[in-house]
């Protein structure tokens, strides 16, 4: 009981779950395993599993490392945060895992696999103009 106090207060908020939550959906991907990130940026992969259930806090130096390591900016990792997020319970925490489907996790792996950057947002950018437009 104390141990699990100290956890929830300490360092397994909401938010670190959020965060630790993008950094797996993008490791995964980019079909790369615990073990090749943690090398990515010298770290063990039991370190990479804490990261990613939140259980340990990232420091904003490790943020930008795991950006650059994907090639995402460090505000990737906060986008679909709801505003109320800090004042949950973590495990209140809804799971939104929208790479479950199949087709979204292959569309995201072919995104990830285009070699130039600028094809990259030219898809990105086509894929919002479908949504928005209802095509």
């Amino acid at each position: 009981m104390k141990q699990r106090k100290k956890l929830e207060n300490a360092s397994f908020g909401a938010v670190d779950v959020h965060v630790g939550k993008r950094i797996k959906i993008l490791r995964k991907l980019r079909g790369m395993k615990q073990t090749t990130l943690g090398e990515a940026i010298g770290l063990s992969f039991q370190q990479i599993q804490k990261y990613e259930t939140g259980a340990n806090r990232i420091g904003a130096s490790r943020l930008f490392q795991f950006s650059q390591v994907f090639d995402v900016p460090v505000s990737c990792f906060f986008d679909d945060m709801p505003p109320e997020l800090g004042k949950h319970n973590p495990t209140d925490v809804p799971e939104r895992d929208i790479f479950r489907s199949p087709e979204a996790s292959e569309v995201a792996r072919i995104y990830y696999q285009i070699p130039d950057k600028s094809v990259r947002h030219s898809f990105r950018n086509l894929a919002k103009a479908l949504v928005t437009k209802g095509a």
